[in-house]
């Protein structure tokens, strides 16, 4: 149910969601499924998400890891993402540019149909909240944002949003999936550990002279980490009649030399792109308008309080090195609801700690080694020491030789 307007009066839910990006809707709907009788109560500050036609991609996308999509097929809007555009992925190449090291996956070594799918975020958005308008327990407020807050406390039996039109939403227990900088978090007064990488993510699409070969590319350079992800413009039904030729990149640089790549003319941003892609794909043909994302790690102490939950990049936010991020959030989302379904059918309160402190403890620990490991990778190959060069590039060698290490970083990398 979609709803720009609420009651005056205080209205009851039992879980309040605040945040509707790809975590804040995933959840709504995975809790909506527990029972027709759990009311939910979804805000979301922003008016509209954009849209992208044919011709314009999202510069935003996301890879899709494979317990991520069986988690969106559970919920029941994999069909709705597949017959809009995404780009399933076969085979992975990573190479140092600075050695000989270089890692092969492949799909068929994995005995999987893909590795995984690349998919603009509007489009995963705009599945989601198409499923949220058949859901009649679901009350989507787009448009609302959170004025003020009273937290569930021993004399205080449900958390209080008082939206900034006024109305005020209580329920028993209150979900902040509203991102990397969560107000919510803050007045929660959950602390995090953070740190500034120095480096900015410049995100575009490009179009190239060669196929992608559905095939994801990504090269490590003494600057940072650049991905070519390739994109489709067609349904996956017609993957065979789409263009070949367009991909999504991420190339994280120093903000300084990130600030200078963002303002140059596209042909002298294609030509830099082209050097250090070493043209894999032949020729870049187009640039389409490029943004820059800071890029900060961070990661809360606690997840949870009593009534009260992170989830998604409200938890944690990590280098986009390998495109874990949302795949994440989605992890928290699966963890969180599954405490929640069985605390509804135990009848056991929603705001009580143990429920939250189960799901925080299924998280944490997995949240922080991937946080860790993508911070290793980070540092291993942004080294200048020709010692470490060497090392990284025989490691890389090492693994691509012996299938068995492949297949396994393979399995985490796709959260199996």
């Amino acid at each position: 149910m979609h709803s720009d307007t609420v009651n005056p009066k205080e209205q009851q839910f039992d879980a309040i969601i605040v945040g509707g990006g790809m975590v804040g809707c995933s959840l709504a709907i995975a809790l909506a499924e527990i029972s027709d009788q759990f009311s939910i109560a979804l805000l979301e500050s922003a008016n509209t998400f954009a849209q992208y036609t044919a011709e314009a991609f999202d510069p935003r996308v996301v890879a899709l890891s494979k317990k991520s999509s069986q988690f969106l097929q559970g919920i029941g809007v994999w069909q709705d993402i597949s017959l809009q555009r995404l780009c399933p992925y076969f085979h992975m190449t990573i190479w140092d540019s600075e050695g000989t090291g270089k890692l092969e996956f492949d799909c068929d070594d994995q005995h999987e149909d893909n590795l995984g799918h690349i998919v603009e975020n509007s489009v995963v958005v705009k599945a989601l909240q198409q499923k949220i308008e058949t859901l009649r327990n679901i009350v989507f407020l787009q448009g609302v944002g959170c004025k003020d807050v009273n937290f569930y406390q021993d004399d205080c039996e449900r958390n209080t949003i008082v939206t900034d039109s006024g109305h005020k939403l209580t329920a028993p227990l209150l979900i902040a999936a509203d991102g990397a900088k969560s107000s919510l978090r803050s007045k929660a007064l959950l602390e995090t550990r953070e740190w500034d990488y120095g480096h900015t993510a410049i995100v575009t699409t490009v179009k190239t002279s060669l196929s992608h070969q559905f095939t994801a590319w990504q090269v490590f350079t003494s600057d940072g980490p650049l991905a070519f992800l390739p994109l489709s413009d067609r349904p996956v039904s017609e993957k065979d009649e789409a263009s070949q030729n367009y991909c999504s990149i991420v190339w994280s640089l120093n903000s300084e030399r990130a600030k200078e790549y963002l303002s140059l003319p596209d042909s002298e941003f294609i030509q830099r792109l082209e050097l250090v892609f070493e043209k894999k794909l032949g020729s870049i043909l187009e640039v389409d308008k490029r943004y820059g994302i800071p890029l900060r790690q961070r990661h809360a102490k606690h997840y949870v309080r009593p009534g009260f939950a992170l989830v998604g990049d409200a938890a944690h936010t990590i280098h986009p090195l390998a495109g874990q991020g949302v795949n994440l959030g989605f992890y928290d989302v699966e963890a969180l609801a599954l405490e929640i379904n069985r605390a509804w059918q135990r009848k056991v309160p929603l705001q009580h700690y143990s429920i939250l402190n189960r799901y925080q403890r299924s998280r944490m620990g997995h949240n922080l080694a991937t946080m860790s490991a993508m911070e290793f990778f980070k540092r291993v190959y942004g080294a200048e020491s020709p010692a470490i060069r060497v090392l990284r590039n025989v490691g890389m060698t090492f693994v691509d030789q012996h299938p068995w290490l492949k297949s396994r970083l393979s399995q985490i990398a796709g959260g199996l």
